[in-house]
């Protein structure tokens, strides 16, 4: 086990678990985080920070702060990025100034202090649309859905005989779909993490992360996690807002199904070199999951408002399949998911949210990303 743990964006969301876990675990932990308003409101340090960490405020482009960061860690596990498919869309110089730049600083530093492992985390995103198969069941990669298609509301999978594709899970094997700016960064820097800890002999592993939830989710970010979007809204009396027809299927995992992923990662022998997915193995429609966070919450009156609206870079379905991180990392997830429901809807009765999903809807059309 490592002594002394780097995590860089540690203060938000998923780091801010991984921390505690790791502390739990007897490691010294060390975060870079830049506390992004956008995050962090007004930059503020959030209260759920465990006391226990050393925190750097800094960002991870900065090469002089990146350097501070990393004297005397033993590991690092990079979860430092801007996170949204929407918004990378049209912030693309910042999306990649911060998930491309900022992982290449940071490996510029690692290959003059190499550490003894490299955890990056990764997307589902890069997959675009997930593995699917024909009625023969045949397997299929398929492509992007044609805008043509998307303005006129079909909005399933077909094949070239205009048959819908039956949504399978997805594992590591199946080639990236680069359908967004923000799942081209993920992308990137997954590869620039593998091929420079090979380079380096930096033992490395990136970590796939599928829809991860939990309490301490960003709720007034509207381009974060689409629960906590959901939280949001509900939160201030409306509807969350479902695009398409609701139907499209997703893999939400526990957040501290992913920390201990993240602390597998980190310890595992064999992992190194790999990527590994990160989800529950289970699918479920965005839609019921909208109803789902709206009866725990003690909203049931609250119905979703399914648009009938698309968003540039969105996929239709994809959900992972986890039996290589079963296999290679031990990875076994344990949050059952009504259960991790009940426990954010808790945690969500105490929190306030600024809800700026209209606004950040209304930005999209403006540029015509919604359509």
């Amino acid at each position: 086990m490592a002594r002394r743990v780097l995590i860089t964006g540690g203060a938000g969301f998923i780091g801010s678990h991984v921390a505690d876990l790791l502390l739990s675990a007897g490691c010294a932990v060390r975060v870079l985080d830049n506390l992004s308003a956008q995050v962090h409101p007004e930059g503020r340090i959030p209260d759920y920070l465990n006391p226990d960490l050393e925190l750097i405020v800094g960002d991870v482009r900065d090469r002089a702060a990146v350097d501070k960061a990393l004297r005397g860690v033993d590991a690092v596990i990079h979860l430092a990025a801007a996170v949204g498919v929407g918004q990378s869309m049209y912030e693309i110089a910042r999306y990649t100034d911060v998930n491309e730049v900022g992982t290449a600083v940071l490996l510029e530093a690692l290959a003059t202090s190499p550490v003894e492992r490299l955890v990056c985390a990764s997307s589902m995103s890069i997959y675009g649309e997930g593995l699917a198969q024909r009625r023969d069941g045949t397997l299929v990669m398929p492509d992007e859905r044609s805008t043509a298609q998307l303005r006129s509301g079909q909005w399933e999978l077909v094949d070239s005989d205009g048959e819908n594709l039956a949504p399978l899970p997805t594992p590591e094997t199946k080639p990236p779909s680069l359908s967004s700016v923000y799942a081209l960064n993920k992308y990137s820097q997954e590869r620039l993490c593998l091929i420079l800890g090979r380079a380096y002999g930096i033992p490395t592993v990136a970590l796939r992360f599928f829809n991860v939830y939990g309490p301490r989710q960003a709720l007034s970010n509207p381009y974060t996690g689409v629960l906590a979007i959901f939280a949001a809204r509900l939160l201030n009396g409306q509807s969350p807002l479902v695009f398409e027809d609701g139907q499209q299927r997703r893999d939400f995992v526990h957040v501290s199904d992913v920390a201990q992923a993240c602390l597998l990662a980190m310890t595992s022998e064999t992992a190194a070199g790999q990527v590994f997915n990160i989800g529950s193995g289970q699918s479920r429609t965005i839609v019921s999951i909208a109803g789902d966070l709206a009866r725990v919450m003690g909203r049931p009156d609250i119905a979703p408002n399914v648009t009938g609206k698309y968003r540039a870079g969105d996929i239709r379905h994809c959900f992972a399949d986890i039996g290589r991180s079963k296999a290679e990392l031990g990875f076994r997830p344990s949050v059952d998911f009504d259960e991790g429901l009940v426990e954010l809807a808790e945690w969500l009765a105490g929190q306030q949210a600024n809800d700026g999903v209209e606004a950040a809807t209304r930005e999209l059309e403006r540029r015509g990303l919604v359509a």
